[in-house]
């Protein structure tokens, strides 16, 4: 059976060497927009599932969030998937989901701490500047309420410049000081592999074959007519 496929790739390989150059062409272009489309619809994928991770995070569904980012992996893993992410200003293409950011999540967490953090000093006022992390917080909400911020990325800049405020912070024990979680905890991005036997991906290995093809004949055909001219000229001599 092994020798029988062998073949029969073999009689297939060299139907398409057969094949008129015109005619390659025109198979080229048609398998090109295949390809297009298909990687087209992959990407409209990735975008999807992509989304589904965002909606868990604006739901606080932690649970959702860890199988939606789950499913979008193994997505991007098993598919060629082109994307454009701006750097720096800049546009760039890149194989994968580009780097996307669990913003609510990372809010809770750093709640979370904050909140644990309070309770913690307030067992524990030795701190000569007393409870500071109440001080920061009267400071951060009435800043909150004038802005509108509520709970975000602004009130915990504010908390954090606030306590910077206060050289004996480092004078507390360890369990009363609020750790927040490092933010590239919440930052994911998944790359897709350069080619992968998908559907795109096998109709993308097609388009390099004929392209091959097309630029072995017209080297060869170079050559001949490059020979030709130069006997010619000999023979002129």
């Amino acid at each position: 059976m092994g020798g029988l496929s062998k073949n029969k790739l073999k009689q297939s390989l060299m139907k398409i060497f057969r094949l008129s150059s015109w005619k390659i062409v025109l198979i080229l272009i048609l398998l090109g927009f295949l390809t297009a489309t298909l990687m087209r619809f992959d990407h409209i994928k990735m975008v999807e599932l992509r989304d589904a991770v965002m909606s868990a995070d604006a739901e606080n569904n932690d649970e959702k969030i860890s199988s939606s980012l789950e499913e979008l992996h193994s997505f991007t893993l098993k598919h060629i998937v082109f994307n454009t992410v701006e750097e720096n200003g800049t546009q760039k293409i890149t194989f994968g989901t580009g780097p996307f950011y669990l913003e609510n999540q990372y809010l809770r967490k750093a709640n979370e701490a904050i909140a644990a953090a309070k309770a913690e000093v307030e067992k524990n006022v030795s701190n000569p500047n007393g409870n500071i992390y109440k001080k920061a917080a009267e400071v951060c909400d009435a800043r909150s309420r004038a802005n509108g911020w509520g709970f975000n990325a602004r009130y915990i800049q504010c908390y954090q410049d606030e306590l910077a405020k206060y050289p004996d912070l480092g004078t507390l024990d360890a369990e009363g000081a609020a750790t927040l979680p490092p933010t590239e905890l919440f930052r994911h991005e998944y790359s897709s592999p350069l080619w992968y036997p998908c559907a795109s991906g096998i109709c993308l290995l097609l388009c390099i074959i004929l392209a091959l093809i097309l630029t072995v004949r017209l080297v060869i055909w170079v050559t001949i007519h490059l020979a030709l001219l130069i006997l010619e000229k000999s023979h002129r001599k």
